[in-house]
């Protein structure tokens, strides 16, 4: 046999070889990875619940349950029950309750009394997303003048089940709204400073370090002692968050600009120029896309950062305020040690915020190691 076909027909062991040298980078390696494909199942749920929060709670965010001699406050978790007095029910149902002490906020089963679980119920009306009307219908829910709290409620007799899904789009929407601007941001001045070099890198570097020197909580802190009172906390949350994402757009950009920087001499760019294309299309076309993937994994692990900003924020009383629903004013309800021990629900908050830090920190490995093509992967965990 020839050299030359003996070079054309590999041999198994130098196939072997030849495959193991090609990364798996299809999607495919990201959802071999158990922690990944989880995590993303989880804050796909987490999102959908967000989304629909109208839907999937039972009551509105802001309603208030007052029925004598009920007031709800501080209601405890109720629990899904299928069976009552040693019979099955096809159908689960809670039981109702009954207020024993007032001042300590203490309440009791009443067994005799149960409230069938139905499914699709009319109830409050709520707003669609994108306007496009209102819907009454539920989950579920139970009749008048029965109530589901599957989660407690909070000092004021709220649901806290609904206030969670319905704040859930303040805290989520936070760190892709934060991610948005400051990657706008850092990709824009990052790809000119490293492509062009220069003055240009000189004075978009030495701004983006001065960005880096202020402290962006204390701006924030600084910012909101100055804003007028009338200000909306929609409107207020919104000017936060583009603050903290246009003082972290700094260092990101000076990560794209040494990216920039390695790829600028590549053979594909300078044909590019030789061809006389724009320079705004070979930054878009031919420069940026060189840093996909760590934009991809620097995106996803940086959500959690904005998440938890928007939690310290409305937890000191500077981002949402009432009525308005957040993860962290739900957690400010949680700070007194005495009322925490009394009612440990009010922590739940703070336990989904957890869960949903955790699921973009194991997605955001999933995807380096997925996208990655210097690390060697054989199967999934």
């Amino acid at each position: 046999m020839s050299d030359a076909t003996e070079l054309a027909v590999p041999t198994p062991g130098r196939a072997r070889h030849a495959n193991a040298a090609v990364p798996r980078t299809t999607p495919r390696a990201l959802l071999c990875r158990r922690s990944a494909a989880l995590s993303l199942a989880v804050l796909a749920l987490l999102y959908g619940g967000a989304l629909l929060a109208g839907f999937f709670a039972p009551y509105g965010m802001d309603s208030k349950h007052y029925r004598e001699p009920h007031d709800y406050k501080y209601h405890p978790p109720m629990r899904l029950r299928f069976v009552d007095a040693g019979r099955f029910h096809a159908r689960p149902f809670v039981y109702s309750s009954r207020l024993v002490d007032r001042g300590r906020a203490l309440y009791q089963e009443d067994r005799a009394v149960i409230h069938r679980v139905r499914f699709f119920v009319r109830g409050e009306r709520y707003p669609l997303l994108f306007g496009l009307g209102s819907w009454d219908r539920h989950l579920f829910g139970v009749d008048e003048p029965g109530r589901v709290f599957l989660l407690g409620t909070d000092l004021f007799g709220r649901d806290l089940l609904s206030r969670i899904l319905y704040g859930a789009r303040v805290s989520l929407s936070v760190g892709l709204v934060g991610i948005a601007i400051t990657f706008a941001f850092g990709l824009a001045i990052g790809g000119a400073a490293g492509y062009f070099g220069g003055a240009v890198d000189d004075v978009l570097m030495r701004v983006a370090e001065v960005l880096m020197s202020l402290p962006a909580l204390y701006l924030v802190i600084a910012l909101a002692g100055v804003l007028p009172p009338t200000l909306s906390s929609t409107d207020r949350y919104l000017l936060i968050v583009f603050i903290l994402s246009f003082v972290g757009w700094a260092s990101i950009s000076r990560v794209i600009r040494g990216m920039v920087l390695s790829v600028r001499e590549s053979e594909f760019v300078l044909a590019a120029r030789a061809l006389g294309l724009p320079t705004a299309r070979i930054i878009w076309r031919h420069v940026l896309p060189g840093t996909a993937t760590y934009v991809v994994v620097a995106a996803t692990m940086s959500v959690p950062f904005y998440i938890l900003g928007e939690v310290a924020l409305s937890y000191l009383g500077v981002g949402i305020r009432e009525p308005q629903a957040s993860w962290g004013l739900l957690l400010n309800d949680a700070q007194n040690v005495t009322v925490l021990r009394s009612f440990p629900w009010l922590l739940i908050p703070g336990v989904i915020l957890f869960i949903t830090v955790m699921a973009y920190n194991f997605l955001g490995d999933g995807l380096r190691d997925a996208l990655d093509p210097r690390e060697s992967r054989g199967g999934g965990l």
